[in-house]
Formats: structure tokens, sequence, C-alpha cells
């Protein structure tokens, strides 16, 4: 009934936008700090089709732009085609990514005018989207690939060097972002290849955190449709995002998603949107129900107008703004397709209050949406967002090739800017807690034994290239002696004790698997439930995805071990789907009747041939 219902919503869409060219238009005010309440009736109700007719920016078109008393709005440079995201220079440098063109774009303002006087290209790469800079190294992203560069002093770009290069196919959204956290690591806003579908990779639809190197990275929040923007809040050192919502449920669902991203949290799409809302789109896999996914979805903090598009995302550390805007963020909205009177073309202000936590949004600059006789029509489109080494906002608009910039020029100036964030939110820090192995943990601490063995490899010889997250990624078969008395259920945990950071790396949980079973078979897919064998639930591993993660020690180390335990219960486990490693021992406290182990081998002394 789901897909029916949507199935007719989009053929009626369809003749819906042959009248889309009489529909009028205005400007949609924010949604402010509360979420409309999801709506079963959403299910029939048909999407609209409508892009407000284009405009060409001129000097008329600019003097309408509304920005608060004491700012002005000016073109800091034109004519650069797909202009997308910024990035600014310790020396005021602005860089531009153009994805159309597939380059960076280096510009200056030599006589601070507030206008580009120079404007080189300086770095060619099909897809270049992503920018952030550390120092005098800037990074970038494409669709597939992970760059760096050092910062010549002239403002040009050295050689391109790849860090990695096997990110998610695109699919629908191609536009990748990067920025620099408070830990010296690389964030990656990686999004969904559909409106909303069941990914093929764990890493679509997610933040991705990386090394500087790009030899190692980690799901560091997932269930994300499209989060393009986000940034640490400096006073609390939060990180927080806008997410794209999903499309075809109507003028007012999904609102656009203002998150605080936490290490781990999972949230909702494409299942479950806003706060609680069920997409009817989607049908939960292997007898999950909607509730089931509800329940573990993490909620947005705020919401904005639906289908506004939401872009890059900037708090605010300059010193030109007056003082009540240190803290607060900026947001540009590129603008809605999919409702029938249009939303965003705007960057909005997003308050903070003297804790770091956000309050409201409110408007900043509107104007480029204009209603007319004719229907709507906008001339501009924000997208990228930067504050510039002197305290002004620039942002771009990618139709029409154009960088902004609001200045302000009252008395009420904020004086000195906010120093970067020189913390991390506690979410940044969660680790396994100690340095035991499960078996050695107290809450499945036990004296009876039960024997554990694998027909896929021999105890403590090497674990074949098939198994490992270099190879095939498939999970081994296991076999275990009928547990004593009173055992109904097995949980099963793979560690790693040698990695890096000194604590075991999770590298598969499962629980509740019918003790009666005796083995599991190798290759179980990586999902919340199993339908074969039946109701057997996988949970998060400290990569971040669902399920079985291979071996990937790196390239070079000496031979890990990797211990795969299995703990025979007295029932099964009543923990919501997805569950970490610490909730998992958590529930087992009191539950272990027989534990046992075997464990395998790894090594990789150089990269894999290419099949």
């Amino acid at each position: 009934m789901r897909r029916l219902a949507i199935l007719l919503t989009l053929l009626s869409s369809s003749a819906l936008a042959q009248q889309a060219g009489s529909v009028g238009g205005r400007v949609v005010e924010p949604a402010g700090q509360t979420l409309p309440e999801p709506n079963a009736a959403n299910v029939r109700v048909p999407g609209m089709i409508l892009e407000p007719r284009a405009m060409r920016p001129d000097a008329a078109t600019v003097a309408k732009l509304e920005v608060p008393r004491g700012f002005k709005v000016e073109m800091f440079a034109q004519g650069l085609g797909n202009a997308r995201l910024l990035a600014v220079a310790d020396d005021g440098t602005v860089y531009l990514t153009r994805r159309a063109e597939g380059d960076v774009v280096m510009l200056r303002d030599a006589n601070d005018d507030g206008r580009a006087d120079v404007q080189r290209t300086v770095a060619r790469r099909p897809g270049m989207h992503g920018i952030a800079i550390s120092g005098r190294t800037v990074y970038l992203v494409a669709q597939k690939e992970v760059l760096k560069a050092p910062i010549l002093p002239d403002g040009s770009l050295g050689p391109l060097e790849l860090l990695a290069g096997d990110l998610p196919d695109a699919g629908q959204h191609s536009a990748r972002s990067i920025a620099i956290g408070p830990d010296g690591m690389l964030y990656l806003g990686v999004g969904s290849t559909c409106n909303a579908c069941t990914e093929t990779s764990p890493e679509s639809a997610t933040v991705l955190r990386m090394t500087p190197d790009g030899k190692s990275r980690t799901i560091y929040a997932s269930g994300l449709r499209h989060t393009v923007g986000f940034d640490w809040q400096p006073r609390s050192g939060a990180l927080y995002g806008m997410d794209h919502g999903i499309d075809w449920l109507g003028d007012e669902q999904q609102p656009e998603e203002l998150n605080r991203i936490e290490l781990g949290k999972p949230y909702g799409w494409p299942y479950i949107y806003g706060m609680g809302g069920e997409n009817p789109q989607d049908d939960p896999p292997n007898d999950l129900t909607m509730a089931e996914l509800n329940q573990a979805a993490t909620r947005p903090v705020l919401g904005y107008t639906a289908h506004a598009a939401p872009m890059q995302l900037a708090f605010y550390r300059g010193a030109m703004f007056p003082g009540a805007y240190q803290g607060d963020a900026f947001v540009t909205f590129r603008g809605s397709w999919n409702r029938s009177k249009p939303s965003g073309y705007e960057v909005a202000r997003l308050r903070f209050d003297a804790s770091g936590a956000p309050t409201a949004f409110e408007p900043f600059l509107r104007g480029f949406l204009q209603t007319g006789a004719n229907g709507p029509s906008q001339s501009g489109r924000p997208v990228g967002l930067a504050v510039a080494k002197d305290g002004a906002l620039l942002f771009t608009d990618d139709i029409n090739g154009v960088i902004y910039r609001v200045s302000y020029t009252g008395g009420d100036r904020a004086g000195t800017m906010l120093e970067p964030v020189a913390r991390r939110a506690p979410e940044m820090e969660a680790r396994p807690k100690g340095f035991a192995l499960a078996k050695a943990r107290d809450e499945t601490r036990t004296a009876t034994p039960l024997s554990l063995s694998s027909s896929s490899f021999i105890a403590n010889r090497p674990i074949s290239l098939k198994y490992s997250a270099y190879g095939e990624d498939q999970s081994p078969a296991l076999r275990w002696t009928a547990p004593p008395a009173g055992a109904t259920h097995l949980a099963i945990l793979m560690e790693d004790p040698d990695a890096v950071s000194g604590h075991p790396f999770v590298h598969w949980t499962a629980w509740n698997i019918p003790a009666s079973l005796g083995a599991l078979p190798e290759g179980l897919p990586k999902e919340l439930q199993l339908n074969d064998p039946k109701g057997i639930r996988q949970g998060r591993n400290t990569r971040g995805s669902i399920g079985y993660y291979g071996p990937r020690p790196p390239i070079g180390d000496r031979p890990h071990d990797y211990h795969f335990q299995a703990f025979a219960l007295s029932g099964p486990l009543d923990l919501q789907v997805g569950a970490t490693r610490e909730q998992l021992l958590n529930a087992m406290a009191g539950k272990v009747v027989a534990s046992g182990e075997i464990i395998g081998t790894y090594a990789q002394s150089a990269p894999p041939q290419k099949r």
C-alpha cells in the first residue's frame, strides 16, 4: 500500500507540473524552532514541480536584496560559471570550487575595495566540489576522490595529491563536501544516491571521518540524506549540519533538518524524518517495523521550511559584524523545485545562545525570489558561504556565476573575533570502555567454556583475503558446540585489540542467534535484521556500518589478531536496532552462561590488485 500510494503521488505530480507556470509564488518565512507534526495524510499529497523563472542579476536586482539595517550587499566577483563552495586562506585569498567546470578558482581583492581584482584557475579535477583549508594546505573532494595540495606563495596550488579515490558512487547527490574538525581530522559529507532507497554502500548518506593522510576513515554519522553544510559551534565545540529532506511528500514535508551530528548516531533516512514522520516511500526490511526504526532514529534540533535546499553552513567568527552575531551561523538555501509555493533562495541566520545551543532561524538576506503576473521568478540561488578575512560574509550564486559580499557599515562592531574551536564536543571522544576485549569485561565473565570453530580459517592462522575488507569482505562461517542447559541464544563480537587507537576495533556484533542453529554460514548480509537465519540482529562496528566489517589493518603492519567471541545467553536481548558494542555488552550482563573464542590473524603487505 505504501508503494502504491507514492506511485499515485508521482503520477499526479506529473500532471500538476503542466500547470506549474500559472502558480504564484512568495517568499516563505523560516519554519523557526519547531517542526510540523507528521501527517499520515501526506501519503496522498501530490508533489509539485515548480522552478521559478530565472532572471539575470544586475544593479537593479542587487538593490532589491533585503538585509538587516546597517548591512550592505555588493557583487564581489562575476562571470564565474557554476560557482559552488568557498574557503578563505589565512592571508585572505578566496578559493572557489566549480563542479561543472571541474576546477578551483583563486580570487584576491588586491586594493581592498570589496571586489576581486585577481581571478585565476589554480587546479582542475572533474566533479570538484568540497574545499577546506588548514594553514598552507588545501583539501578538496570530488565525486570519488579526496585530494590535498600545498598553497604556494603566489596563491596558486601545488600538485594535487590523492588521499582517497574510492568514495561511494554519487547517484542523485554528487556534491561532496569537506571540513577540518577540531580534532584535526577530515570530515566528508557524502549524500545518498537517491530520494529514498536502500543504499548499496554503507558510506552513502553519511558524514565520514578520515585521517589527514587518507589512510583510514570511519562513518561518523549515518541516515543523513544529503548534508552539504556542517561546522563546529565555537562555544560548545558541537558539530551541526543541515540535511536535505525527502521529496514527494507534499509542500510541508519533509522540513529541512538542523541536526547536532554525533558520533555513531543514526538520523533516520530513508525511513524516518523530522520529529518521527514515517516515510511512505520505503518499507522496512526483513520484518523490522517502522516503530523499531523510529525508536532508533536521532531527532533534529530545529527545522526549516520544506524543500528550501540547504547548502553551506558557517559559524561567524569575524570582527566586522555586531557582537550579537558571534557564535551564530549562516546557512545558504539554494531554493525549492518540489513545492507549489517556492521556498529558499535566501541566506538565513541561525541563532545560538550563550551556551552554544541553537534557538531559532531568522531571515538575513532575501529578495532573490520575486512574485509577478507570470508567476515567481528568481535572480539568484545561494550555495557557497564563507567569512572573509575582514569579517564580511561571502556567498555564491551557482546559476549566475556571482560571488556576493555582505558587509556591515553600522557602528556596533564585534571588535574581536572568536578563536577557532579549541575543544572537542564530548561525542567526538567516544571510545570502547577501557582496553579489554569483550570476553574480559565484567558483563561477560563466566567459567563455562563454549567451543567455537570455523570452516573458513584455522585457529591462530591467517584469514584469507576473501574475508577481509581488502577483499570480498564476507563474514566467515562459525560453528559452536551445544551450549549448556538454559542457553537459548548467542551473541557474537569480533574485535581487533591491535588497533592503533589502543582500544579494540569492533568488526562485528550480532545477537539473538538461536543457540539451536549450531552454526552460521559465511557471507551474512550486512543488514540490521536477517531473514535467514531469521531474527538475528546486527549492530554498529567501529567503522560505523552495520554487520560484518572484515580485517583491514594498515598496509605494512605486522599481523593483527582478530578475536571471534561467542557468548551463550539465557535469553534473547531486548536491544534497539543498530545497537553499539557498549549497549550490547550492557544488555548481556547477568545473562552469559558460557563463552568461547577463535582467533585468526591478518596482515596486508601491499595494496591488493584491482580486479
